[in-house]
């Protein structure tokens, strides 16, 4: 098999997932969006058929799948206009970190409900005054007899509304050195001490953005996973296939709009002929597309290392799929737009609402910035400068 396609079981997941969201569609996910309702229907769909659990083990209720086989349903997912933000989260960083570093209790524990999602699990790393700096997280765990009491705030946490448990990144103590370490801990959503207020942004989603205070939350033990000095290996272990997914949810958005563009631009005739005979409109969205189909193979790349256990080249290929797929869907939505013309700052036609939407993917899960600062110092070796 030729590594620059799919394999034909991926290819037919891809249109099968396809077939299911698009019963559902742009306009459905929409006035869900916009009415404050959930996309819990889709989901549960998405897990019913096997798919929200495809990368996590057979023996867990999952499909023994890779990272490249979620990442392909998130796309998906998005291509026909129903992004599911909490398909990053869930299944992909904190499916992939228990799957990989939990006990076996734990993993039959949190696994099934992942993957047949009825037990949606958030995460939460981000701190008001961290940002992309995690080495600057002040949410503190501390021991207290068997158990742990954890301390903190987090923010932009997306769907703890939504969610049963939230994996949180905290720091310990090290009894040795006395530095902080980070540790994960799953944190149940209505433990005493844990509230989260909604953070209210521009972005058309259901899904939501909260401030998550910790105060003095109580956990038992088996709360932490992985090993307690295991340090960054953790946490990362997370992270690629986050930014593998983050890529995935902007190729599948760039695709949506330039689906819709093309398909004006066939029908809208102002000057005798279709709009997309001119070279004025066809150009930006044949540019998008290009850019945007460099991003998938990137994102196809880092998800072959990602599964093949090359953290370390998958680290590269996955942050610059993910810088690549934010700016090819940042194009793609912005073209789209101006081939409505008027019509695409209109609700009806329902481009507009993407343009916050394919932005944020400049921004989260990791700055545009921050992955040029990587590449330059891991991909180019020029001094670090942060």
């Amino acid at each position: 098999m030729s590594t620059f396609t799919e394999s034909e079981e991926r290819q037919e997941l891809r249109r099968q997932v396809a077939k299911m969201a698009a019963g559902y569609g742009r306009e459905w996910f929409v006035e869900r969006a916009r009415s404050g309702e959930k996309t819990t229907e889709l989901w549960l769909d998405i897990a019913r058929a096997g798919y929200l659990g495809v990368n996590l083990p057979e023996e867990y209720g999952g499909g023994g799948g890779g990272i490249g086989d979620v990442a392909a349903v998130c796309e998906e997912l998005a291509a026909q206009g129903c992004p599911l933000l909490m398909m990053v989260v869930s299944p992909a960083i904190c499916g992939t970190v228990i799957a990989r570093y939990g006990t076996e209790e734990q993993k039959q524990r949190w696994l099934p409900g992942i993957c047949d999602g009825t037990a949606t699990m958030a995460f939460a790393i981000t701190e008001p005054d961290a940002g992309t700096n995690s080495h600057n997280i002040t949410t503190t765990a501390r021991r207290d007899g068997d158990g742990w009491v954890l301390r903190g705030q987090k923010v932009y946490i997306s769907g703890v509304d939504e969610a049963a448990h939230v994996l949180v990144v905290a720091r310990a103590e090290d009894a040795r050195t006395g530095k902080l370490k980070p540790c994960l801990f799953v944190v149940p959503t209505d433990a005493a001490g844990f509230d989260f207020t909604a953070i209210p942004m521009e972005i058309v989603s259901p899904e939501k953005q909260f401030q998550v205070f910790i105060d003095d939350v109580r956990l038992p033990a088996d709360a932490l996973v992985g090993d307690e000095d295991g340090g960054l290996v953790q946490l990362f272990a997370g992270l690629n296939p986050e930014r593998i997914m983050a890529a995935s949810f902007s190729t599948g958005l760039a695709r949506h709009a330039l689906e819709k563009a093309s398909a004006y631009a066939r029908e809208r005739i102002v000057f005798q002929v279709p709009i997309g005979a001119h070279q004025a409109i066809a150009h930006p969205l044949a540019t998008a597309h290009v850019e945007n189909e460099l991003a998938r193979l990137m994102t196809q790349k880092a998800s072959a290392l990602v599964d093949a256990g090359d953290d370390l080249a998958a680290g590269e290929a996955a942050n610059m799929a993910k810088y690549a797929a934010a700016e090819a869907a940042v194009h793609a939505v912005d073209a789209a737009v101006q081939t409505h013309g008027g019509n695409g700052i209109t609700q009806e036609y329902g481009m507009a609402g993407m343009l916050v939407a394919a932005r944020a993917g400049r921004i989260a899960p990791v700055s545009r910035e921050m992955i040029l600062n990587f590449v330059a110092m891991h991909s180019l070796g020029l001094p670090k400068s942060y």
